[in-house]
């Protein structure tokens, strides 16, 4: 039984000397700031080569998210009862302890409540809904030990008003806490307008247009959303600014108006036959309209292919009636 005392005095003098010698070699240094994640600060976080002492408690962490000053003569106090006889404060006054958290901000908070609503109604792209919350902290403070900090339990939207109420969990110091959140979340869709007014007969350019960010519910249907399906088309009425456009509002200009004099053309190989006519119609290019040769009034279809041009899309009684004015 003395032997074995003898052996264990013997080991923890051994260790002791060996803790003597690595704290001569490496003594423990005092750090000026601290960031932990824990609630509890060691010794081993205020001193580097803190040894065997290292995971022995001294304070209490701020609240999470927070910081605070500890004198730094206090700490070395606590550090020699812990242990760490060489603690000391190596010139420092004070020490800036930091609590950790993790930090959802309110843009933040908005686009997982976005993803989220999202991802319960298929079909519909989260950068399309336009959210406004309007019962939500400013921030939250989550535990950073926990994977999941934020956790939605209940989601409940409704796609008319778009108002919805999230019920959630935020994973805190000592568990968890519950959540409400509420606002309003609307599916948008970009369409076109007019960046200004447009009188009738006025051909559309690219850059008469703009895009405006409607939410669908209020979107007409028909509305345009591709600035091509109007662009070089003409206004039938007149037309104001920032309001959604719709095909119908708009046609390709009239090359022929009604009652206009037009040359009539007709094509065959070897041969070109030209007449002057009478538009019974308006027409667009690519548009058949009738019209009525002046002499024969003899009444037969054409396509519009200028401004006060026309070609016949028929054959033999096309060249009997304009024979008499061939050019």
């Amino acid at each position: 039984m003395m032997t074995q005392l003898l052996k264990a005095t013997a080991g923890l003098l051994l260790m002791c000397f060996a803790c003597v010698k690595a704290y001569a070699e490496n003594p423990p240094v005092l750090r000026s700031q601290i960031m932990t994640l824990s609630e509890i600060v060691t010794v081993g976080d205020f001193y580097s080569n803190a040894g065997i002492y290292a995971s022995r408690p001294l304070f209490r962490s701020p609240d999470m998210g927070t910081s605070g000053n500890v004198a730094a003569a206090q700490v070395a106090e606590r550090a020699r009862a812990a242990g760490l006889t060489a603690a000391g404060t190596d010139g420092l006054r004070t020490v800036v302890v930091h609590r950790g958290a993790t930090k959802i901000e309110r843009e933040q908070l908005t686009n997982l409540v976005r993803n989220a609503l999202a991802e319960r109604n298929a079909g519909i792209d989260p950068d399309s809904l336009d959210v406004r919350l309007i019962q939500a902290p400013e921030r939250i403070l989550a535990d950073p030990k926990v994977k999941d900090p934020l956790r939605f339990d209940r989601i409940d939207w409704a796609a008319t008003s778009g108002h919805f109420v999230i019920q959630a969990t935020v994973a805190v110091e000592l568990g968890t806490e519950r959540l409400t959140l509420s606002g309003t979340a609307q599916e948008m869709v970009e369409i076109v307008t007019l960046a200004q007014p447009l009188r009738r007969g006025d051909v559309v350019r690219i850059e008469d247009l703009t895009v405006m960010r409607l939410a669908r519910s209020k979107a007409p249907a028909g509305a345009v959303i591709d600035p091509g399906m109007i662009t070089g088309k003409e206004a039938r009425t007149n037309i104001r600014a920032n309001a959604p456009l719709s095909k119908r509002n708009f046609q390709r200009p009239v090359l022929v108006g009604r009652g206009d004099k037009v040359t009539v053309t007709f094509n065959m190989p070897g041969m070109k036959l030209t007449s002057r006519a009478k538009a019974l119609d308006d027409g667009a290019k690519g548009d058949v309209i009738d019209v009525m040769n002046l002499q024969s009034r003899r009444v037969v279809p054409a396509i519009v292919t200028s401004r006060g041009q026309v070609r016949v899309q028929t054959a033999n009684p096309v060249v009997a009636s304009l024979n008499s004015e061939t050019n």
